[in-house]
């Protein structure tokens, strides 16, 4: 289930602050600005929103990370779920089975990072797209689920890392100006 928060600007992250563990409430603190902050409040108020439809879990969730800093809720580990936010949004995605997903603005295209990231193929598809800057988030988001779905995170060496994929899902919101993929 994906649940989706791309109304930020209204979100009023003082009275979130309650609803928050502790432990989330401390990471969320680190981000040096508000908008920071309500992204990071946002993303976990959409996992508290889901453990209770999906799980009937009314208990605020604390994390346990793995090798590369995936999350997993303390004492729950037959839940999958991932989270992301941007600029414009927050998402958070819980299922059966290992999952992934990132959310990115669209911004403006940097074909250097591209080159660094993308092999030959996506490169073709970036070059032939109308708008290159959405093809690239599309891409980078797909990748970055994948690797989050796996527990890796991102890594040096992107360019083949959507080899084989099969499962994933790409939502493009131009009028808020993200984009999110899931991998599962």
């Amino acid at each position: 289930m994906i649940y989706l928060n791309d109304d930020i600007v209204n979100f009023d992250w003082e009275s979130a602050l309650p609803l928050l563990s502790d432990q989330r409430r401390e990471q969320c603190l680190k981000f040096k600005h508000e908008q920071g902050r309500k992204t990071c409040a946002a993303a976990y108020l959409l996992l508290c929103e889901g453990l209770r439809q999906e799980y009937g879990m009314t208990e605020k969730p604390v994390f346990e990370y793995g090798e590369h800093g995936k999350p997993s809720i303390v004492g729950h580990p037959e839940i999958c779920f991932n989270m992301s936010h941007c600029k414009e949004a927050a998402i958070c995605v819980l299922s059966d089975k290992p999952v992934g997903v990132d959310i990115e603005s669209i911004r403006q295209y940097n074909e250097s990072l591209a080159r660094y990231t993308m092999n030959d193929e996506e490169m073709a598809l970036i070059e032939k797209a109308e708008r290159r800057e959405v093809e690239f988030i599309r891409l980078w988001t797909l990748k970055e689920a994948v690797l989050k779905r796996s527990g890796e995170g991102i890594r040096n060496d992107m360019k083949h890392v959507l080899d084989g994929l099969k499962d994933a899902k790409t939502v493009i919101n131009e009028k808020k100006l993200y984009i999110y993929s899931v991998v599962s």
